[in-house]
């Protein structure tokens, strides 16, 4: 069982009156302003939903999909800790109710717990309490966001384990932060208080005492009424934080810090005088906020109801644009509406790049194809990611290499030319050998995690990385057909990247600038960091 390591300290971050306020980029913020403050940051997120991971939700229902250098399929708030604090995290910071209820069965089996009843406390506790201690082994100080909200019935068993931790650990090594919503009720003219107040009574019910409270609000919080909730929920005043609506999410941790947010986390966890060093931060949000040129890319995407579903490519693209000093104004156009039209001159003329974003299934592949193909053909940037990429090669092989019933056998499992197939054994991301078949569950069976992938010197995407050699994060099913690799490369669609054998990268010979590539570069971009594909990317649709 892992132990609690004698120097790390833990921030726990739990949520009030409604989901979707901000937790997740709340813990991000004060993680971001305490690493660069100097300390060791590890950081955390808890799902009590009972699904195993979201590898399966529908991305309309629970947004992106995020996936560590490791292979974890995880919640998307993992990417915003990535993004602000710049840094790889792994399976080990992110899990669900599902995974733990699964251990704990499991060891169960296997007799582990020497025939005792199993029960929630302490067997669920214990388990959930050893995950939290891993995350935080070797760290200065472990943010742990809880997901949903307090008083939510799955929630409970984490809240008793954060409840236990401050006994187990004491007061200098534990705080509490709940964030909750303030809303302004416009007939009144007023923001009201009684929502968090209740929320508040609600989290001592269970037992735990909130630390600091972060208030989520349309406009800046009043004094007066910062005064008035502090006494009601017995918070010092200066522990009582706004955190209002801003332009970019990235002007967040900047807004904290004007509120002096790390004086009453140092005073809680005794760290001594904290100052941060944002000088970078501060100069690219400025240049999100106000940036000095524009460049209009079309994102053609199937998933648009919900463009939570496309978040870390969407926050790619605005750290391509802030390190660029330019506004990336993004116009959505629904592939099944672009297929259904097949106009794409009416779409595309005013645009400078298009981007076609990956997904699964059959729906909307044929306008993603229209689009693919009025890039080629107007020499206009172009960048395709996942199924993008394998759209590409399909859409090349049908209009230039004119290869009867060319297609994906994830789509179409007899046509004659499968340019995208099912490879039967694959290495993981961990070097061991994976079986997928038609019939395999479709959790568990995608390639999944960083690889390693050779680029073609000379191409778009050797001259983006500046490496012979780079690492990409993957999440899909179906590959390229290496089969048709000689053929495609005669005609001009080149193989600029690949990974054992595997088609990694495409470009377009006689094209400005054209790159599919099979891997998810948004990833593993983060603002102070932005992924040098996408940035390449950018830079050629504003022609610099």
């Amino acid at each position: 069982m892992s132990v609690p390591s004698e120097k790390t300290k833990y921030i726990f971050i739990t949520g009030g009156v409604l989901s979707s306020l901000g937790k997740g980029i709340s813990a991000a913020s004060i993680a971001t302003l305490l690493k660069h403050s100097g300390f060791g940051i590890g950081i955390l997120k808890l799902d009590p939903y009972i699904n195993v991971d979201p590898g399966t939700m529908s991305p309309l229902e629970h947004g992106e999909v995020f996936v560590t250098k490791d292979g974890a399929e995880t919640d998307l708030d993992l990417g915003h800790y990535e993004r602000f604090i710049d840094t790889s995290l792994t399976k080990n910071n992110n899990f669900t109710t599902g995974q733990v209820y699964k251990r704990v069965i499991e060891n169960e089996r296997k007799g582990k717990y020497l025939g005792k009843t199993i029960q929630v406390v302490p067997h669920i506790v214990n388990e959930i309490k050893e995950r939290i201690f891993l995350a935080g082994k070797g760290k200065d100080i472990l943010i742990v966001e809880l997901g949903g909200t307090t008083g939510d019935i799955e929630g409970l068993p984490f809240l008793e384990t954060i409840r236990q931790i401050k006994h187990e650990l004491g007061s200098e090594r534990v705080m509490n932060i709940h964030v909750t919503l303030l809303p302004f009720i416009k007939v009144a003219g007023e923001l009201k208080t009684k929502p968090t107040q209740h929320s508040v009574q609600e989290l001592r019910r269970i037992g735990i005492s909130p630390h600091m409270l972060i208030l989520r609000a349309e406009q800046p919080v009043p004094k007066e009424l910062k005064r008035k909730i502090a006494y009601s929920c017995d918070v010092d005043q200066e522990s009582v934080i706004d955190a209002i609506d801003e332009k970019t999410i990235y002007k967040v941790p900047l807004n904290l810090l004007s509120q002096n947010i790390l004086k009453p986390i140092a005073k809680q966890l005794n760290l001594g005088e904290i100052k941060p060093n944002m000088e970078q931060w501060t100069n690219l949000v400025s240049k999100i906020i106000m940036p000095s040129h524009e460049v209009r890319i079309a994102f053609v995407g199937k998933y648009l109801d919900l463009k939570e579903s496309y978040k870390s490519l969407t926050e790619a693209l605005v750290h391509a644009g802030a390190n660029l000093d330019s506004r990336v104004n993004i116009k959505w156009i629904d592939s099944e509406k672009l297929e259904h039209e097949n106009d794409p001159e009416k779409h595309f003329k005013d645009c400078d790049g298009i981007l076609v974003a990956g997904g699964f299934g059959q729906r909307g592949v044929e306008g993603k194809m229209i689009a693919i193909k009025y890039a080629r053909e107007n020499k206009i940037p172009f960048l395709g990611i996942c199924l993008g990429m394998q759209l590409a090669i399909i859409e090349y092989a049908r209009n230039v290499l004119k290869l009867k019933e060319a297609d994906s056998a994830e789509f179409n499992t007899t046509c004659e030319n499968p340019m995208i197939y099912l490879i039967d054994e694959f290495i993981d991301s961990s070097g061991n050998k994976q079986i997928r078949t038609t019939k395999s569950p479709l959790g568990g069976t995608l390639r999944l995690g960083e690889y390693r992938c050779e680029t073609k010197k000379g191409s778009n995407l050797q001259k983006a990385y500046g490496e012979d050699i780079i690492h990409e994060r993957h999440r899909h099913r179906y590959e390229a057909n290496a089969k048709y690799r000689e053929l495609l490369e005669k005609n001009g669609m080149i193989v600029t990247g690949e990974s054992n054998g595997l088609i990694e990268a495409v470009e377009v010979a006689d094209h400005p600038w054209f790159l599919g590539v099979q891997f998810h570069p948004e990833f593993t971009s983060r603002l102070q960091n932005p992924n040098l594909a996408i940035l390449a990317f950018i830079k050629a649709s504003m022609k610099i």
